[in-house]
């Protein structure tokens, strides 16, 4: 039996993001940006913490380091296995747990994570774990949804129909860079921030509404949820539509990130 707190929590991440997979053309050009900012060089040493279908892995992979990925969706690490073979890389992608990586301390030049680790529900053990697997004077770098914007946006709306386990902290705080420097704390030095856009197409609020609701796991199972309650339902769906609406422009959806660096002491 599992002593970890959030094991179901964590098996229903597993279902949700299984069917994340079509969302990962509009993250191919955010993980090209990580990579840059993370500053990859050939030769070193890479691991993409909840990799997802391997666009950040990939990328780094083709600048010549070498490269290890970790998700806790199977199916998603099949779509990662496949991305690498198309682009002629070798990765070693494996089943994990972002509060539990099962790699030796010191391991690794440089540990990302595109959109990944702040899924983990306690951010003070994922960043231990981050950190403990990285070497001295490597660099740990990932990109999250400031509070803000969109998608920051649309987590408080869910958790206003669907309240997540006691514990579980919001994913957004990792968009806040006074909360990135709170949790990263003396372990670290050298932090910067940069931004970046998403830009994701879509016909209008409606479209983007469907696309979050079929592929993006909190959404998937608060919707799951609501299927008895229509009239809950409805007005989650039309919260959710008035959220992006001002973000939509030239039938795309705008969806601002934050990249945060640093260098491990």
């Amino acid at each position: 039996m599992s002593t970890d707190p959030f094991a179901q929590f964590k098996a229903m991440q597993r279902e949700g993001w299984s069917l994340f997979a079509p969302t990962a053309a509009y993250t191919t050009m955010p993980a090209a940006k990580l990579v840059q900012f993370a500053e990859i060089a050939a030769g070193q040493s890479v691991l993409d913490v909840a990799c997802g279908t391997g666009v950040v892995a990939v990328t780094a992979a083709r600048r010549g380091a070498r490269v290890k990925g970790l998700d806790l969706s199977p199916v998603l690490l099949e779509v990662a296995r496949a991305n690498a073979a198309l682009a002629q890389v070798q990765i070693d992608f494996v089943e994990g747990d972002a509060e539990a990586l099962p790699y030796a301390d010191a391991s690794f030049d440089v540990v990302l994570s595109q959109f990944g680790h702040m899924f983990a529900p306690r951010p003070e053990v994922a960043i231990q774990e981050m950190l403990r697997v990285l070497k001295p004077g490597g660099r740990v770098a990932f990109s999250t949804w400031p509070p803000e914007h969109l998608v920051g946006r649309v987590f408080p709306l869910v958790s206003k129909y669907l309240p997540p386990p006691p514990g579980v902290a919001p994913p957004p705080a990792w968009g806040d860079p006074a909360i990135v420097r709170e949790r990263l704390g003396a372990r670290v030095r050298d932090l910067i921030f940069d931004r970046g856009t998403m830009h994701v197409p879509t016909l209008s609020p409606g479209h983007y509404r469907h696309w979050m609701e079929t592929t993006v796991a909190p959404v998937i199972k608060l919707v799951a949820d609501l299927q008895g309650r229509p009239e809950e339902l409805q007005r989650f769906r039309s919260d959710l539509e008035a959220i992006c609406t001002p973000y939509l422009a030239g039938n795309s959806a705008r969806q601002t990130f934050l990249m945060s660096r640093a260098t491990k002491v």
